[in-house]
């Protein structure tokens, strides 16, 4: 018989809820006028905020530096232009304080996605509205060494061409191989409009020229695979394309990634010029499509996958947080489902999209925190929230805080994109509209990291 594990998360009274987060709260009002009360919360509170002066339209990447003078930079992709990232000084956390902001290289182009490794900032740019013309877009390379609040283009790897619309997403762990979600100008899928990025490595030895060190596909998506095309999703068919990819460095033989629609990969990148599937799983049906984001716990014998919701009112179906077991290696089987908040019928009608997005990703090699115990996504209008995991049969909902609707939002609610942990424990999360950078704390997640035995 299975004994469960003591939960990770102590239950808390309302009473100690409310002292737990009065403890944790600035000593004012947050920083931005705009960051008002939240709509719910439990266990987690707002200490800061910043508009972002005005574009607070946050993509999904974050990253963090520790300068060698003790001050702490965060970078922040843009969702779209006119803005391609944020640098703001986050020494204080309680004080966000934006230092500049870098506009994307062309109009009709967005940045979305950044990562960074050492002194070399990687930003993804892609083609914003495909119906126009884009240009030349790919990924970006940037050097921080001279000023990390003043990054410097110094490389530039072209992905553009006629079925390519550029880089959707970088993950760059190891200070020289970039994984990037992207079209590419060789690369002719069956579904322009569905299955334009695979998933190709970059190669950022010397930054000022990246080079492409291997690329793989979900096999049939391309002109003349002898593969069938991928049976299409049952509910909303969004495309058979890579979206998020995990390598970390102490494993750097595996890479973990969401290929939307068509499902979950872990693959063998060994030889990464020959990229092969481990293990490849379409769980659409019964999830309901758009797998986004694969992150690995307890030594990978699980895998945490967030299915992305892309349509507003959950007209796409419900949008959670599965965990799989990957055991053995080469078969992944889905043990639980994060549960649902309790008001997610009102969610669904509040205004945009709700339902899960990413899951905060423990980068190695920047200064963030790390739990195989708790999972941390972005829910959009359901804002950010927090999991107990440590039964991975049995998660349950440990915190979460959903801010009001920011002024200007098409929305009309919060639409939390993206959400990242530093290793003081500071939580921070983008709207993906217009109420920019939301800074918080949580009792659930401290300053130490917890014990584990997962990837990193």
């Amino acid at each position: 018989m299975r004994v469960p594990r003591r939960p990770l998360v102590p239950v808390l009274t309302p009473a100690l809820s409310l002292a737990v987060a009065l403890a944790f709260a600035p000593a004012g009002p947050p920083a931005g006028a705009a960051a008002a009360a939240a709509v719910e919360s439990r266990n987690m509170a707002l200490i800061a905020h910043n508009d972002l002066n005005g574009s607070g339209n946050l993509g999904e990447g974050f990253a963090e530096i520790k300068t060698r003078d003790g001050r702490r930079v965060l970078y922040a992709a843009h969702e779209s232009g006119p803005r391609c990232l944020s640098v703001l000084d986050v020494t204080d956390p309680r004080t966000p304080r934006l230092l500049r902001q870098i506009d994307v290289p062309g109009a009709n182009t967005r940045c979305n996605s950044l990562d960074l490794s050492g002194h070399v900032l990687a930003v993804a740019n892609q083609v914003n509205d495909e119906t126009q013309p884009g240009g030349i877009t790919g990924l970006r390379v940037f050097d921080i060494g001279a000023d990390p609040a003043a990054p410097r283009q110094i490389g530039f790897f072209d992905t553009s061409g006629p079925f390519s619309r550029g880089v959707h997403f970088v993950w760059f762990a190891d200070g020289r191989y970039a994984h990037i979600s992207t079209g590419m100008p060789d690369f002719r899928p069956r579904r322009p409009d569905l299955d334009d990025q695979i998933y190709v490595i970059v190669d950022l030895k010397n930054p000022r020229r990246p080079v492409e060190a291997g690329r793989w596909w979900w096999p049939g998506t391309r002109v003349g695979d002898a593969a069938p095309l991928p049976r299409p999703n049952a509910g909303v068919d969004s495309g058979c394309r890579s979206h998020n990819t995990d390598v970390f460095p102490n494993r750097p033989d595996r890479a973990y990634v969401g290929y939307i629609d068509c499902g979950l990969a872990v693959l063998d990148v060994s030889r990464l010029a020959h990229p092969r599937p481990v293990a490849l799983f379409d769980d659409s049906p019964p999830a309901s499509g758009f797998a986004h984001t694969l992150q690995p716990i307890h030594g990978d014998r699980d895998i945490v996958t967030s299915h992305e919701a892309v349509e507003d009112n959950c007209t796409d179906g419900d949008k959670r947080i599965d965990i799989y077991r990957n055991a053995p290696r080469s078969t992944l089987t889905r043990i639980a489902t994060l549960p649902a908040p309790d008001n997610a019928a009102e969610l669904c009608a509040r205004g945009g999209r709700f339902g899960a997005h990413n899951i905060f990703e423990h980068t190695p090699d920047e200064p963030t925190w790390w739990s195989d115990d708790v999972v941390i996504g972005s829910f959009f209008n359901g804002g950010v929230r927090v999991y107990d995991v440590s039964d991975p049969f049995a998660p349950r909902e440990a915190a979460f805080y959903v801010p009001e609707a920011p002024a200007g939002s098409p929305a009309g609610a919060i639409q939390i994109n993206d959400v990242y942990v530093d290793d003081r424990g500071v939580i921070f999360a983008g709207d993906r509209f217009a109420g920019g950078l939301y800074v918080l704390r949580s009792p659930v997640i401290g300053r130490a990291r917890s014990a584990h035995s997962g990837i990193r």
